[in-house]
Formats: C-alpha cells, sequence, structure tokens
C-alpha cells in the first residue's frame, strides 16, 4: 500500500465508514438520556415558535403611527397572560418580555426609553415598525425541521427537544468498540512492573476517549506478542463494532497485528500516514468490520484516535458527519520542525483560547507531558517555522 498524506487519510477514513456502515440500531429513551446521544429521526415543531407575536423587551406596546409622543396607557400584560382589549391611535399598553403583544399595537418602546406620569407615558422614540417584537413562527413554522436526524444533541438540543414536547427521544445504540493492547512488556494497571515492563495505560486512555465520542468501549485482555493469542484476541475484538489495537503495527519481528489481519482476510486501506507521531497505521475492514491498529506509544495513540478513529466512532453512532476542527492560537514563542510531516505537538493552549505554547517532551512516551497539556499544536508538512505571535493550528483535548 503507498503512504498517504494526513487529509487524504482522513478523508478515506471518513468516506469508507459512510459508505459501508451498517444502518445503527434505534432506540428510545428518556430526554435526559438522550443528551449527547445521536438524534435517529428529526424534530419537528409541533406550533409555530412562537405561537404569537411577542415583545422582546419590557416597555410599552403602540402604534409606530403614534410616536414620538405622549401616550395613554390603557393596560398591561405579562408573560403568561394576554391583553383582551386592542391598542389604537395614542394608546400604549405595559409589556413585559416575552408577554403577546396585543392587536392594534407594532411597536415596542423600551421603559428605558419613556417617562411615566401616572397613566400617561411619553418618549422620543421614532416610529420603528416590528421594533422589539418577534413575529409569530418567527424562530419555526408549525411542521418545520428544528433538530435534524444525525445530530448529537447538546443541551440546546434537548432544550428544543423539551420545547417541541418530546419527553423520549429515538436515538441511534452507541456503537460498541473493543479496545485490544499487545505486546509482552504490558501489565495490569494495578501490576508492580519490573523495569522492562509498562502498565497498560493506551487502553485506559482509550476507552475515555472512545466514550467521550459516544461509543461504549470494551477493553480485551492484552494480546501476548504470539500469532495464536494475538489472533483469538482480534477475532474477539471484530465482534464488536468497531476494533481499536494498540501497538503491533510497526515492522519489528514481533509485531504480528498486520499478519493476524491478513489472514483473517483484512481489506487495508491504508498502513502508514505522513504524520508525527504515529506514522504506522492502520485502517482497514475484516468480517464486516472496521479496525484501526494504532501506534503504542502513548502520544501515538491519543492523537491517532483523536484525528482518525474518533471519527470511525461518531459515524457509526450514526452522527452525519464527523468534521476534524483545528483553530487558530497565536504562538507565544518561536517554533520549528522538520517539514514533510504533519506533526501533533503537546501544548497548553491559555484560558482565553488565543494563546498557546509547546510543551517540551522527550517524545511519544512522554506521559507526564501529556498530561500537562491540554492540546496538540498541528504543525504543517510545507512550513518549517514559526515566529512568536504567528497563528498556528491545533487539536483541542
Amino acid at each position: 500500500m503507498s503512504t498517504f498524506s494526513f487529509p487524504d487519510a482522513r478523508a478515506m477514513v471518513e468516506s469508507r465508514v459512510l459508505a459501508l456502515r451498517a444502518a445503527p440500531a434505534v432506540e428510545t429513551v428518556p430526554l435526559l438520556e438522550a443528551a449527547h446521544r445521536v438524534l435517529a429521526a428529526p424534530i419537528v415543531a409541533d406550533r409555530d415558535y412562537p405561537p404569537l407575536a411577542r415583545s422582546i423587551r419590557d416597555g410599552f406596546a403602540v402604534q409606530a403611527s403614534s410616536l414620538p409622543g405622549t401616550l395613554d396607557v390603557i393596560g398591561e400584560v405579562r408573560a403568561g397572560g394576554a391583553f383582551a382589549g386592542s391598542v389604537g391611535a395614542g394608546q400604549a399598553v405595559e409589556i413585559m418580555t416575552g408577554a403577546p403583544v396585543p392587536q392594534g399595537a407594532d411597536q415596542v418602546v423600551m421603559v428605558e426609553h419613556t417617562d411615566r406620569a401616572g397613566t400617561r407615558v411619553s418618549t422620543s422614540r421614532p416610529a420603528k415598525p416590528g421594533e422589539f417584537i418577534n413575529p409569530q413562527a418567527a424562530e419555526a413554522a408549525a411542521g418545520a425541521a428544528v433538530v435534524a436526524a444525525g445530530t448529537r444533541l447538546t443541551f440546546a438540543g434537548i432544550a428544543m427537544l423539551a420545547t417541541t414536547g418530546h419527553a423520549t427521544v429515538p436515538v441511534y445504540a452507541r456503537p460498541t468498540v473493543a479496545i485490544l493492547a499487545t505486546g509482552d512488556e504490558i501489565v495490569p494497571v494495578d501490576a508492580t512492573p519490573r523495569p522492562f515492563e509498562i502498565r497498560n495505560s493506551n487502553a485506559q486512555s482509550l476507552a475515555v476517549q472512545v466514550a467521550r465520542r459516544g461509543g461504549l468501549p470494551r477493553v480485551l485482555p492484552v494480546a501476548r506478542d504470539d500469532f495464536s493469542h494475538t489472533r483469538e484476541l482480534v477475532e474477539e475484538g471484530l465482534r464488536s463494532d468497531l476494533l481499536l489495537l494498540s501497538g503491533g503495527v510497526s515492522a519489528g519481528k514481533y509485531d504480528l497485528v498486520e499478519q493476524v489481519l491478513a489472514e483473517l482476510g483484512a481489506e487495508f486501506y491504508f498502513d502508514r500516514v505522513l504524520i508525527q507521531p504515529g506514522q504506522p497505521l492502520v485502517f482497514g475492514r475484516a468480517r464486516g468490520k472496521f479496525f484501526f491498529g494504532l501506534p503504542g506509544n502513548p502520544a501515538s495513540t491519543m492523537v491517532t484516535f483523536e484525528i482518525f478513529a474518533r471519527a470511525a466512532v461518531e459515524l457509526l453512532g450514526g452522527q452525519a458527519e464527523s468534521p476534524l476542527i483545528l483553530p487558530h492560537a497565536r504562538l507565544t514563542r518561536p517554533f520549528r520542525h522538520q517539514p514533510g510531516l504533519t506533526r501533533f505537538l503537546p501544548a497548553l493552549l491559555d484560558a482565553d483560547g488565543g494563546r498557546i505554547t509547546p510543551i517540551p517532551w522527550q517524545g511519544s512516551s512522554d506521559v507526564p507531558s501529556l498530561a500537562r497539556a491540554n492540546a496538540f499544536l498541528a504543525a504543517d508538512p510545507d512550513q518549517p517555522a514559526w515566529e512568536a505571535g504567528d497563528w498556528i493550528r491545533f487539536l483541542p483535548l
């Protein structure tokens, strides 16, 4: 297989998963349980929103043709009520934010722009028909789609569902994601490792990343550097909707993952991407299930999940699209790298998100530096240097 650039590899993941994914099952859940889930059917407005023209300010409902001037206050209307009469020329009704606009009125004058004396109110505001009035159906007309299928429901989406009377919600089932770490050097988290062993941190970080993106992680036992044992666990992993393997994808004598997958009839889409960390990266499909062979160093595992496997988790969960957003921030100091690869390096983004500082690190196994980071710089492959104050892309964590 040929080596892929970062953009081409990313596009390959999205296109393959969208083209070949099976339709996820649909389940109906209570409204609050739908948070962060993917909507399985469009939601339409059950009535006009707002159902009546309403005021968006506290003030006085008037006829615009009466302004400026002094008006007779003939009543009051507040949210949750209605004014029974009609506003005529030279008249005003005191109105509260959210209240329905009385018949005859076509402008609201903010209370700050009036002077009241008993039952009379004066204002120098000019006539502006429609000012501070939210017309009927201005937000959504009855029957209009207000939340599209394939949308991951945020707090705003939950508010819309509640507004339209949805106590239960159809959502897609969350995809199951098997996580398989490989290598004789890996021991359980609660073990005391010998000098040549490491605890299984990758499976834990991947489980968190999967759950954040709407998947159900299944952490499998560690696959030893033995062909039969690795094959047994890979077959187990392919029973899930997606398989993530950590380690075993380089060219070493005991890197068995690609051999095992090939024997299982896998179709490989790519096995190397021009990025750092994470060049040896496998993406393919076997027995009808997608898999990623992620590099075993912690930074490589974390980065390649976020920029590639995350999209598969979201799309398999029914999300309509999975854009990778790399915003910009200004560097606090000069930064240089060897061009040719898209590099993702640990960094600290300041509180307002406008400035970013690279974090010194010792390579992709440096977990302490990763734990201090809240972003990765995304250094373009064609640009070798940036100065302090230059804009640079970053991957938020």
